[in-house]
């Protein structure tokens, strides 16, 4: 994970009275000296003949609703600056919202994108296009997803990485999970754990093997060593004191959240990849599935070199005619 200068804060609502992303995106900034913009994409439609609007003075519109978020963004910004941060804000009309913070995270170059996660379960996400699993899709830098209200007081950040690489991951992802949840847990004077979920009964065992009474613990106890094996070579440029390195054998959608309670993590750090399409619906993503089960933050990377996959070019306002003016 590079060097984190600037950090795209996506604003959700900017009139919410309470907003933990841009309160933790704070306290990162003053840890790393990185710079802030707080951000809104105003996505939602213009409707033809409200707001005053009659199809002549769209531009007159687009800017009314700009300078009120604008200014309520620049009212968010004042307490952060006083803290000695330099704080930029922005607002301006795009959509969807996950790819127009995606846009402008790579248009202004920002290291990392701190968003609200939306609240509730996210069944047939591939479906709905909620704007947090947009940004987890889009984005090629890593995106903080804040789930809890609690600040950070010496965190406890759980990496969870799969040297197996059972679950479609690539090779060098685990590398980039442990540098970034080692760079959170010492920017922040938190605690550093590692976890490998494991399937506890190995893919090779043999016809013969599985005849023996006693072949339950002969193969988990085969696994649990192959997982070590592959564990420890990873460890070796992070540092993971010995008590906080945890093999469990069970799929991760089941093991990682409860470690997660158990530990009292503050910060999952995991790695994710794009899948689109039927092979999306019929194999899901592991990282999806445990966003919905985890109650803590989660910062989640790319593989180095995932690109981002929508178009540069902002879509500006969209404009719609509600249903009674059509003419048929």
């Amino acid at each position: 994970m590079r060097t984190i200068h600037r950090i795209l804060v996506a604003v959700k609502d900017p009139m919410a009275r309470r907003l933990p992303a841009v309160d933790k995106a704070a306290q990162l900034a003053r840890a790393l000296g990185a710079d802030i913009e707080l951000f809104h994409a105003i996505s939602g439609p213009i409707y033809l003949g409200s707001e005053g609007f009659d199809g002549g003075n769209l531009a007159d519109v687009e800017n009314v609703r700009r300078v009120q978020f604008k200014s309520r963004l620049e009212a968010l910004a004042g307490p952060i600056r006083s803290q000695g941060v330099k704080v930029a804000t922005g607002a301006e009309w795009d959509f969807p919202a996950g790819e127009a913070i995606v846009r402008r995270a790579a248009r202004t170059k920002a290291d990392l994108i701190v968003a609200e996660c939306h609240a509730g379960a996210h069944h047939g996400s591939w479906f709905l296009r909620l704007t947090d699993w947009e940004v987890l899709r889009y984005s090629p830098m890593p995106v903080l997803l804040v789930k809890s209200k609690r600040p950070y007081r010496h965190p406890v950040v759980l990496a969870a990485v799969d040297p197996s690489h059972a679950f479609a991951k690539p090779a060098k992802l685990d590398a980039e999970i442990l540098r970034a949840a080692a760079w959170v847990k010492n920017a922040l004077r938190g605690t550093l754990h590692a976890v490998h979920a494991y399937v506890p009964m190995p893919t090779d065992a043999k016809p013969s093997e599985l005849l023996d009474p006693a072949a339950t613990e002969i193969l988990d106890a085969r696994a649990r060593t192959h997982a070590r094996a592959r564990l420890q070579p990873l460890l070796e440029k992070v540092t993971v004191a010995p008590g906080r390195r945890h093999l469990i054998g069970q799929h991760p959608i089941n093991a990682i959240p409860d470690l997660a309670k158990e530990i009292g993590c503050d910060i999952l750090v995991m790695g994710a990849v794009s899948r689109s399409g039927l092979k999306r619906i019929f194999i899901g993503n592991t990282a999806e599935r445990v966003l919905d089960e985890i109650a803590c933050d989660v910062l989640v990377v790319k593989p180095p070199g995932f690109p981002s996959r929508i178009p540069s070019a902002k879509r500006g306002a969209r404009v719609v005619i509600p249903p009674m003016q059509l003419i048929f």
